[in-house]
């Protein structure tokens, strides 16, 4: 055994299936085989000696995992949704509509802003990480729901990243290249001008959900219009330069997927697929629902996430996937075999949390006892200076901080818990 050796292969890359030449079916033809692909995959995850359920949020990626399992079924499913109407979250109605119309054993429940405020001091605990996104919240009280009823429940994630359902491909496709058209002096001068003006003070716009955050992005992408800095700007909170600000020491950049050149000849839209399929699904999206589901001992399975339906709609044109200005086209016709259009057809909503109010208001008092000069000193990492800066900056009105603020303050409460 002394001559033994190993090395590490790579078997499976999502990149080598977006390379392939784009086959060439008919829409009639690709939904056929991504329906039964899916059906396959959705039963798949049904195998279990314990009861199963499934999260139903009425959107589109989780009434296809929903109608597809109910529908030769004699015995309902158990679904599962929340609501936390005082913060604007409150997808129950759609959900409800949908688990009447395939007949679901459906559970709704409503939780208070309170209940949801309560589960932050644990989150460092169960992510055991620095880890922000702030739909860890409501995702942990579906869960807590669930695992009331069901020890394992399907989840619905990918179906954005595969079939091209974010709200960014599209701004791709529709700007990006109106954008390279206009000269680069001019898109920085704009970008000057927005760095001046609060994303709080702009009439009407400021009201938008996530209009801050998309506001900050928004400046980047201007500075530079290319397919990868669009990907990274909508993806990184803070650039380079601002984490060289907000740090005491410049720090090596890591090569990351968004350097990679393994994808060849693509399309912007198999691009930006390909980067949140290896980048924010894995280490945002999967995170979130696996320490979610497993800080109350509910397994979580992901059906959209099959090898084999990644593989196939790799392959296909991108005008199956956003067609029509309409984003994910084809799952969209699967669904529609089972849900009429008119029930389904509403803007996109998200896990939203209102973190830049809270901040000012229920998380106020915790912010002021994390974000303060001792406990950023003693991480070693952090400049103070800039940090108070941007704590400052953002209670005086500049609400497109807010999320970044929040970042830190779950970065603190991380450390204090793990990192000394």
């Amino acid at each position: 055994m002394k001559d033994f050796k190993f090395s590490p292969v790579q078997y499976w890359n999502v990149y080598d299936y977006y390379n392939k030449p784009k086959l060439a079916v008919s829409p009639e033809e690709a939904k056929k085989e991504t329906g039964q692909l899916l059906i396959s995959a959705c039963e798949y995850r049904m195998v279990s000696d314990v009861p199963v359920g499934v999260f139903l949020s009425g959107g589109y990626d989780s009434t296809c995992v929903t109608a597809l399992l109910q529908k030769d079924r004699t015995e309902p499913l158990r679904t599962f949704t929340i609501s936390v109407p005082d913060i604007g979250l409150n997808e129950a109605p759609y959900a409800k509509e949908i688990a009447e119309k395939l007949q679901t054993n459906h559970t709704e429940t409503e939780c208070t802003a309170q209940e949801a405020i309560d589960l932050i001091a644990g989150l460092p605990y169960f992510y055991d990480e620095p880890f922000a996104d702030s739909s860890a919240i409501p995702t942990t009280l579906v869960s807590k729901i669930a695992k009331q009823h069901v020890t394992v429940a399907l989840s619905a994630d990918g179906g954005d990243e595969v079939f091209a359902g974010y709200n960014r491909y599209e701004m791709i496709l529709k700007y990006g290249e109106k954008l390279n058209r206009i000269p680069g002096f001019a898109r920085k001068s704009v970008a000057g001008v927005m760095d001046l003006v609060s994303a709080d003070s702009i009439p009407v716009l400021k009201n938008k959900y996530n209009f801050a955050q998309r506001y900050e992005k928004t400046k980047s992408i201007l500075r530079n219009t290319s397919d990868q800095n669009i990907m990274l700007s909508v993806s990184q909170l803070f650039t380079e330069e601002q984490i060289n600000q907000i740090c005491t020491q410049r720090f090596e950049k890591l090569s990351t997927y968004f350097d990679s050149k393994e994808l060849k000849n693509y399309s912007s839209l198999a691009f930006a697929q390909a980067m949140d399929y290896q980048t924010y699904l894995l280490d945002d999206i999967l995170q979130k629902v696996d320490r979610a589901s497993m800080s109350v001992s509910l397994e979580s399975r992901e059906p959209l996430l099959d090898h084999r339906l990644i593989e196939y709609v790799a392959q296909l044109p991108d005008d199956l996937k956003f067609r029509d200005g309409s984003k994910k086209w084809l799952l969209k016709e699967i669904v529609h075999e089972y849900i009429p259009k008119s029930v389904m057809d509403r803007p996109k909503m998200g896990f939203a949390i209102p973190i830049e109010s809270w901040l000012k208001h229920e998380l106020r008092d915790l912010m002021e006892t994390y974000i303060t000069e001792g406990k950023v000193r003693e991480t070693g990492i952090f400049n103070w200076k800039e940090i108070e800066r941007l704590k400052l900056s953002f209670l005086a009105g500049r609400k497109e901080f807010g999320v970044k603020v929040w970042y830190l303050l779950s970065y603190l409460m991380w450390y204090e818990r793990w990192g000394k």
